[in-house]
């Protein structure tokens, strides 16, 4: 292809061999082929006026003409490429120009500006650079536009370094470049994440007397925005404005985007209001982005206004609005609305897609409304909407994750068997899979890995880890193994996945030796560990007794880079507790606030625990007040810790205070709490009337309690031995 290329990018005009050609040639030979040109060049013309012209037949004609040793004038010749190149017909032009300079026809500066816009469609602007040269060694008056052609197909075939040293090199050789160049080139680098290059890129722009415009800047604040670089995306707009450039719905819409991603919604408000004070006119694009912004944060009453805001002003929201709020709806655990919403949306004359379908039956599969979910899969039918393998593979989980294991095997086979319905893919494999070895079923699982799977090739290396995993919860290691040798024999290398479930499994079978191998071999041949493999493998050390060991892991884990979580603090600090080191556990508690992580219930549940263990009340009531304070609501464990604390010290009055704010926040009972509260009870002086101090608590039937504190209160009153009993 290139030595080719060589060839066509440096033809020769040999005017003494043409002449030579046709004065050898009797006079009568040299008048029928003139004829037989002009007949040609006359159907090529009348041919390329046409409105509707077949540029087919066009190069037919043109193609017999030379084989039959009649050649066009260069002029037509180099038309011919021009305008198959701009009808875009890239394979055809190409081909005309090879035969063109075959016959040593010049090139014509459009023709070769056409062949760059070949390479580039070709994807080698490479070439086009090569094209570049052959221009200016003819002496062609330089422009722009194939640069810019080239530039721009550098920026889309992911090379966009190079981009930034054509501009360089033609800097070099004098060569004035614009605002279309910079631009493209910018454009690319903020794609590929290159800010700082990009903003360097606008200096040089400055340097080259071309000054940046709207464009530019709506570029890199978009790019810095997707970047996650928002208060930057508002110094360049700040900058933006001081030079006089006023923003542009584009410009105002990136910002705000950025602003409602990095959770500064209110922000993004702001910029709201000074846009309508500036006149530029918001469309359904800016009012999504806040839309989308508020339902994220959970602010669902403020985004309806929004909506309602939008409409008022005549711009009515699109699918992607939609979507967005149903989306976020049924991340809420509010599928219910999401459906209200969708209803609306077809009101509205908005057609959903299928992601709009996709997003609202996996809302819909969360919360078990199955029958729902199937209905609105009709719906999609119904609509002319084909459901795709997303579809199926929501229901799928949807189905395993409600306990429906036959009904998601008979819509797998329809997908294996029905020709209607779309065939499956890793995903649908690797769901099914799970699913069953969820329930127990791993000779099925193992079945379809084997006989679908691995002949389908649709088993990748997330069905292989999961196989692994069921393999080694059910001890069998060899199993395991061997899946794992077979992964690597495929020449796969095992992703983080993979060791995942296999250190997670070595570790439920507290076989930690190997764990702590494979954990090492991760670390030196594999992809970095994860704060999920660390607290695994600090779990499992701490379960065994090796606390010291757990530590170390924890210290090299804030040493690696790798930040810990909340569930890598609650591990360690529950092994400091155990050790007996409750000095550690407060200061580990406060190193995980400055950290900025929210101690979750279980964090202080552990410390409350202990600490009333110790008898050390007074500690373990202002760590309950502190969680209180912070805004996390207790768990049932945590009550029941204070409530066996202050039943070991007599605290009545504490008893009683604590059970009414159990009352006020609907605490719902669970079997270990009601005994508990009934121990309580049992233990209070018998001077207190019990059934006057005690709030009314729901009715509302307990999880795993087959009595209710009303029904205890009244067996209090009748019968004090059953309680014991039952509380017992």
């Amino acid at each position: 292809m290139i030595s080719r290329t060589i060839r066509l990018l440096n033809p020769y005009v040999s005017f003494k061999l043409c002449i030579n050609k046709f004065s050898k040639a009797p006079n009568n030979i040299i008048n029928q082929q003139n004829i037989q040109l002009v007949n040609v060049e006359n159907q090529i013309k009348a041919l390329l006026e046409k409105p509707n012209c077949q540029f087919c037949e066009v190069v037919k004609v043109f193609d017999d003409c030379m084989e039959k040793g009649v050649v066009p004038n260069g002029v037509l010749c180099n038309q011919i490429v021009v305008n198959l190149v701009k009808n875009k017909d890239y394979e055809l032009g190409y081909f005309v120009y090879g035969k063109m300079v075959k016959e040593r026809i010049f090139p014509s500066f459009s023709a070769l500006s056409s062949l760059i816009e070949c390479f580039v469609h070709f994807k080698e602007p490479n070439l086009g650079v090569g094209v570049l040269g052959v221009i200016m060694k003819y002496g062609y008056r330089f422009h722009v536009y194939p640069v810019n052609v080239i530039l721009k197909g550098f920026c889309e075939n992911d090379m966009v370094v190079k981009g930034v040293d054509l501009i360089c090199d033609l800097e070099r050789n004098c060569v004035s470049l614009d605002i279309v160049s910079f631009n493209t080139v910018m454009r690319g680098l903020c794609r590929d994440g290159k800010l700082d290059e990009a903003l360097g890129l606008r200096s040089k722009m400055e340097g080259a007397n071309c000054s940046p415009n709207l464009i530019t800047y709506g570029i890199l604040i978009k790019g810095f925005c997707i970047g996650g670089k928002v208060d930057e995306a508002c110094r360049i707009f700040d900058d933006m404005e001081k030079r006089g450039l006023d923003g542009n719905v584009y410009v105002y819409s990136s910002l705000i985007d950025g602003l409602c991603h990095a959770g500064k919604v209110d922000v993004g408000e702001e910029v709201l209001d000074k846009m309508l004070e500036k006149g530029v006119a918001p469309n359904v694009v800016t009012y999504t982005c806040l839309i989308n912004g508020l339902t994220k944060m959970g602010k669902f009453k403020e985004a309806s206004a929004m909506l309602n805001s939008m409409m008022e002003r005549g711009i009515q929201p699109d699918v992607v609005t939609f979507t967005g709020m149903i989306s976020a709806l049924c991340k809420d655990g509010r599928a219910a609305k999401a459906r209200e919403l969708f209803d609306l949306m077809v009101k509205k004359g908005q057609v959903p897609n299928n992601i709009t379908y996709n997003v609202l039956l996996s809302g819909l599969c969360r919360e078990g409304l199955l029958t729902e979910a199937f209905e609105i899969m009709g719906l999609m039918t119904e609509k002319g909407r084909k459901p795709d393998v997303v579809t199926y593979n929501t229901l799928l989980h949807g189905l395993f994750e409600n306990g429906k294991i036959d009904d998601a095997l008979k819509l797998f086979n329809l997908m294996l068997t029905d020709k209607t319905y779309i065939g499956p893919d890793n995903r649908t494999v690797s769901v099914l899979i799970q699913g069953l070895c969820k329930e127990d079923r791993l000779s099925e699982a193992e079945e379809i890995y084997n006989e679908i799977g691995r002949s389908n090739g649709l088993s990748d290396q997330v069905t292989c880890s999961i196989m692994i995993s069921a393999h080694l919860k059910n001890g069998d290691i060899c199993k395991a193994m061997e899946i794992w040798k077979r992964l690597s024999a495929q020449g796969f290398h095992p992703d983080s996945f993979t060791y995942s479930a296999i250190i997670d499994g070595f570790c439920k079978l507290s076989i930690l030796n190997i764990a702590k191998g494979i954990f090492m071999k991760m670390k030196s041949y594999g992809p970095s560990p994860t704060e999920r493999d660390y607290n695994t493998l600090m779990a499992a050390l701490c379960r065994e007794g090796s606390i010291e060991q757990a530590e170390r892991l924890f210290k090299e884990m804030i040493n690696a880079n790798c930040k810990p979580d909340v569930i890598s603090y609650n591990v360690i600090i529950n092994s400091t507790i155990k050790a007996g080191n409750l000095q550690s556990a407060k200061g580990l508690l406060l190193d995980m606030i400055q950290r900025g992580l929210e101690p979750d219930a279980f964090t202080f549940s552990i410390l409350i625990n202990r600490f009333l263990s110790l008898g050390d009340l007074e500690e373990a009531k202002s760590l309950f007040e502190r969680m209180v304070a912070r805004g996390i609501i207790p768990d049932v464990t945590v009550y029941d810790a204070l409530l066996r604390g202050y039943c070991l010290m007599g605290e009545t009055q504490e008893i009683i205070g604590l059970l009414q704010q159990m009352a006020a926040k609907k605490v719902v009972l669970d079997s270990s709490l009601t005994s508990t509260i009934m121990s309580c009870l049992l233990n209070m002086p018998e001077d207190i009337g019990v059934g006057e101090l005690l709030p009314n608590f729901s009715q509302e039937a307990a999880r795993g309690c087959s009595i209710s504190c009303d029904d205890f209160l009244l067996k209090l009153q009748k019968c004090p031995l059953e309680l014991h009993a039952y509380a017992n």
